[in-house]
């Protein structure tokens, strides 16, 4: 089940059900089933606050993964900052509906195995966000 909370910020104007389908349908191309997801969408200073928190991180990002997978069963709680968001969407000069599904399914792609820290890796997941996102554009 995945359910979407906001935490002092309005809720994005996602459609949730299409959204839900699309996380199922990418997860599933991994060989993955989808557990208890939670989407948290906050602000800067939240995500600073949980960076700081559990990651002794202190630096706003876009998006922080807790990974409780089991097996090929995914799950976790995804804090999204809608500030950086809205702030790469602008650096990227990208639109904000389509910044905010990267990351969106970015967590997903963490839950899924996928890593973008190590040399090579960063390419690998910006390819599984694309082919992502083409996904969504087809199903919509």
């Amino acid at each position: 089940m995945i359910t979407y909370q906001t935490e002092g910020v309005e809720m994005p104007s996602i459609r949730k059900r299409e959204t839900t389908e699309w996380v199922k349908a990418v997860a599933q191309t991994y060989g993955k089933k989808v557990g208890e997801i939670a989407y948290i969408f906050c602000s800067d200073e939240k995500i600073l606050e949980v960076n700081r928190q559990y990651l002794q991180h202190d630096y706003y990002t876009d998006i922080i993964t807790f990974d409780y997978s089991e097996g090929n069963r995914i799950a976790g709680d995804l804090f999204i900052s809608l500030d950086t968001v809205r702030t790469n969407a602008e650096q990227f000069n990208a639109p904000y509906d389509t910044e905010l599904h990267r990351v969106i399914i970015h967590g997903i792609l963490h839950l899924c195995g996928i890593n973008d820290k190590g040399p090579g890796e960063r390419e690998i997941m910006e390819a599984a966000e694309n082919k992502a996102l083409a996904l969504l554009a087809e199903m919509g």
